[in-house]
């Protein structure tokens, strides 16, 4: 969808920076590439607030930073009121700040929504006792036997976690599953 807007306004491929990550801070990668390319007078093109991030206080900075302090002008695609290169006057200005202050309080209000609307998924999935993460990684049959001679001091960690295809963290913690500790 943001792409399609994109590219329907003739902007290259190469000139469109997107973000695969949150929007609850501005340390994006591409985002931070964006900044450092922009120069003034630049047009930077937002498909909505939310776009751009969720939380209120940096919306507000970030766009004082690109309008005031490095003279982009920014045009939000989804609210027309929100285009700098319109209305440079006072009432303009304004009416811009009030509804860039509306969208940025509805862009953080739905993160939190969101970010607690997940913390109630996921308790509800655990009190039915779903398992949350990645499957265990169970040993192999020979485990204990494998256990023993690493024990003993016939094979090195290494060794172990070969044959066992464990990582090391996961062996350990097998190791201890088993009451298994090598001899010194």
């Amino acid at each position: 969808m943001k792409l399609v807007a994109m590219q329907a306004l003739g902007i290259p491929q190469a000139q469109l920076f997107v973000d695969k990550q949150s929007g609850k801070d501005f340390q994006r990668p591409r985002y931070k590439a964006l900044v450092r390319k922009l120069k003034p007078s630049d047009l930077l093109y937002v498909l909505s607030i939310d776009r751009l991030g969720r939380n209120y206080e940096e919306i507000q900075n970030q766009w004082r930073i690109l309008t005031k302090e490095k003279g982009v002008d920014i045009c939000v695609i989804a609210m027309p009121l929100l285009d700098t290169r319109l209305n440079k006057d006072l009432m303009g200005t304004f009416i811009a700040d009030l509804v860039l202050q509306i969208l940025s309080f509805v862009a953080q209000s739905e993160r939190d929504n969101i970010k607690k609307r997940q913390a109630q998924g996921i308790a509800a999935a655990r009190a039915r006792g779903v398992h949350m993460g990645r499957p265990a990684k169970r040993p192999p049959e020979n485990f204990e036997e494998l256990a023993k001679q690493w024990a003993r001091g016939k094979l090195t960690t290494t060794e172990l976690m070969r044959r066992t295809e464990l990582k090391e963290t996961t062996l350990y913690r097998r190791l201890r599953e088993y009451s298994i500790v090598r001899k010194k």
